[in-house]
């Protein structure tokens, strides 16, 4: 491990002469996967043995270890650029296991004036240079992954104990356990502090703080693993009281704190680069916030109670992300909108409103390189007005265009197609597109132009116009496709596919409330031309969806049927050789020969069934749809209301490990022989009489039961 994370090879072969001192750092670092990796990527590139030898001859080895933090991590830290450990120690304010974007730190590091323009004439010199040092303190390990999730990142419990431990007396977390640590001038020495967001949190535990005059930093972050839907109140007074304290505070983030309003206080802390409030539920910002002229960072991300933002934003000259998205209420832009020409972000405009705000507005703003959301195209009067925005110049990663309402009047249908073709976006960075509601009857070229060859998710809503859908599959970096509501769409077929290789990368494909849409072919194609990596296919609401070419799909894993025909299960089934998990509801068309029928066919093992049925008739586990495996590891059975026996074609599943039975008040029995296979099972809504032989020690039950320390059975 170490050999790789330092010199990219399995071993030392071609440096022997560092083998040494590789070995003995090994040693030193007890064999800690953590200490090793993170060790070893500071010695990425450095094969001169003076550098081993340096970091081995370390004088931090022969210290104890402080504070329960392992020697070979402070050694880690120690190799850091001053820049970098000023910016590790920052990640103390995070709780162990607090999962965050790399976006969302990085704008902190702006706000705290850790990241140095070194005047390039770069615009977005400061959002680079922040992912640089990132990435660099990502590689060393100081930071990791979520899982799979390379949007979202955590530290280490050890790399968080270390974090507190070099941040000292300058850095304070206000956690559930730490609450009661501080003393003396402690506060008056404090520079960053965070507080854990609670239930009910009162003006006693803020009192002492407005003696920390010093503070830059001021965040609520939020207890880990808690549920998503509890609600934090913060007394309005210990904003009135607190906030005129802290005149050098730096950034402010009240995130999902159940408040209505902000003082305008806040509009007197000129020193201010970041105010962060999403999912409050403030109905409106102090007009006096147009006065933070040095403001970089403005979010309110999901305040759905927010109406009126300050009238005019003209002050704000270094305003660089603006963050408005999910603020249904909001109808109205500030003035002064478009002079903000160092503008990075701006994911919500709304043409019209009292201000009446232009998309002409727009064509200052070259800077724009996040996201963009334009709403209310329909007021749009002709397609010069979406030209001048000349979103051509701007290096946009997401765009989502929405007209208001579908319109089936001719003029207004071929307007929205001149309006969506000027509105083209530069093509080099595009990595996300939303268009809803489109008023057009197709789609400009551009919209599934092969040369967009960053674009990875894109997303068509409610263009009921819309006959054919756009040959998406020439995208060759598409990794998601939804396509929803879609009111003409009646085939979908050679022209969705493209010329070329269709769809070489979509691992995501989904359909939604296509009432009328008929066909699904893709003949023509080689077997190995179309969806080569589709790994999830959800279908939903396409009731006359019926003819569907029998085409392989060798990557799908997850298949999705829901209020669909049971003529699309079958079709789709046959081709799904690999599924490893398939949820069904509300089939329609089933008939008992149906079911004769299809347990005649070849058809192909997977190893996962996940059903969400609610077809009433059925009284016995259909498994036509299921060509039972061994190899089958869990089985949820949902909504089956007349269902009464799962035992037969059940047995078989010997390698079952999870069962789920939920809605199913008619079942009678189990399938005694998978049971001792299982590690988890729950039970919701089933008859008493099954309820009672699954807690009777007399029944035949009770053995293969038994064992579990707990299992759930809830009678609804």
């Amino acid at each position: 491990m170490f050999a790789h994370h330092a010199l990219g090879a399995t071993n030392f072969d071609l440096h022997p002469t560092l083998r040494p001192y590789g070995e003995s750092i090994v040693e030193k670092c007890d064999g800690l996967p953590l200490a090793l990796k993170s060790l070893g990527t500071s010695l990425r590139a450095k094969t001169n043995e003076e550098d081993w030898e340096e970091l081995l001859n370390s004088k931090i080895w022969s210290l104890k270890d402080e504070g329960g933090i392992l020697t070979a991590l402070r050694v880690s830290y120690q190799e850091l650029s001053a820049c970098l450990k000023q910016l590790f120690a920052y990640s103390s304010l995070f709780l162990k296991d607090y999962v965050f974007e790399k976006e969302d730190l990085i704008l902190l590091w702006m706000a705290e004036g850790f990241l140095h323009k070194l005047t390039t004439g770069d615009p977005m010199e400061m959002e680079r240079l922040g992912e640089i040092y990132f990435n660099e303190l990502l590689s060393k390990s100081f930071f990791e992954y979520v899982d799979d999730d390379k949007s979202l990142f955590v530290m280490h419990d050890l790399m968080n104990d270390l974090a507190i431990y070099v941040a000292r007396e300058f850095f304070l977390r206000l956690d559930l356990e730490m609450k009661n640590k501080y003393e003396g001038d402690t506060l008056k020495r404090c520079r960053h502090m965070s507080f854990v967001r609670e239930r009910y949190m009162v003006c006693k535990k803020f009192k002492e703080f407005e003696s920390a005059n010093s503070l830059r930093t001021f965040l609520a972050v939020p207890v880990v693993s808690r549920n998503s839907l509890e609600l934090f109140f913060l007394s309005n007074k210990i904003l009135v009281d607190l906030l005129p304290q802290l005149p050098l505070l730096r950034a402010l983030c009240l995130s999902k704190l159940m408040i209505d309003e902000i003082p305008e206080s806040v509009g007197d802390l000129k020193h201010l680069w970041y105010l962060n409030l999403p999912q409050t539920r403030i109905t409106h910002m102090p007009d006096k916030v147009s006065n933070l002229y040095n403001l970089q960072t403005l979010i309110v991300f999901g305040c759905e109670m927010l109406k009126k933002l300050p009238d005019s934003f003209l002050k704000l000259k270094n305003l660089r992300h603006f963050d408005i998205r999910d603020t249904p209420l909001l109808k109205n832009m500030p003035l002064g909108i478009g002079e903000l020409k160092s503008l990075q972000t701006l994911s919500k405009i709304v043409i019209g409103g009292e201000n009446e705000f232009g998309l002409s507005r727009l064509k200052n703003l070259k800077n724009l390189g996040q996201s963009l959301s334009i709403h209310g195209l329909e007021k749009l009067q002709n397609g010069d007005e979406a030209r001048v925005a000349n979103l051509s110049q701007m290096s946009l990663r997401e765009l989502e265009l929405e007209w208001s309402e579908v319109s089936n009047i001719p003029a207004k249908q071929t307007l929205a197609k001149e309006v969506l073709d000027v509105l083209k976006p530069h093509r080099d960075n595009l990595k996300n597109l939303e268009i809803k509601s489109y008023e057009g009857i197709d789609f400009p070229k551009w919209v599934a132009d092969p040369s967009f060859e960053r674009l990875t998710d894109v997303s068509i809503n409610n263009c009921r116009n819309c006959e054919f859908l756009p040959p998406f599959g020439q995208l060759p970096s598409l990794k998601k496709l939804y396509v929803g509501n879609m009111g003409d769409v009646k085939e979908v077929g050679s022209l969705f596919l493209g010329t070329g290789r269709a769809f070489p990368s979509l691992e995501i494909l989904q359909f939604f409330d296509m009432p009328m849409w008929e066909v699904w072919s893709i003949n023509g194609c080689a077997l190995d031309a179309v969806f080569p990596c589709l790994e999830t296919l959800h279908i939903e609401k396409c009731p006359k969806l019926v003819q569907v070419s029998r085409e392989a799909l060798p990557s799908l894993r997850v298949l999705s049927i829901v209020k669909c025909d049971y003529v699309l299960l079958k079709s789709v089934v046959c081709v799904a050789s690999s599924v490893t998990k398939l949820s069904i509801g509300r089939i329609s068309g089933q008939e008992e020969e149906d079911v004769q029928e299809e347990e005649e066919e070849d058809l192909t093992l997977w190893g996962g069934f996940g059903s969400e049925q609610e077809e009433e008739d059925v009284q016995r586990f259909p498994t036509s749809l299921l060509p039972l495996s061994s190899s089958l590891t869990s089985l949820s059975l949902i909504g089956f209301k007349k269902m009464e026996s799962i035992s037969e074609g059940l047995q078989r599943l010997t390698s079952l490990q999870q069962l789920f039975i939920i809605g199913c008040p008619q079942i009678q029995d189990l399938p005694e022989k998978l049971l001792p296979s299982l590690l988890s099972q729950y039970f919701s809504n089933i008859n008493q009489e099954l309820k009672e032989k699954m807690e009777s020690r007399s029944s035949s039950y009770w053995p293969l039961l038994s064992r579990f320390l707990a299992f759930n059975i809830m009678i609804e």
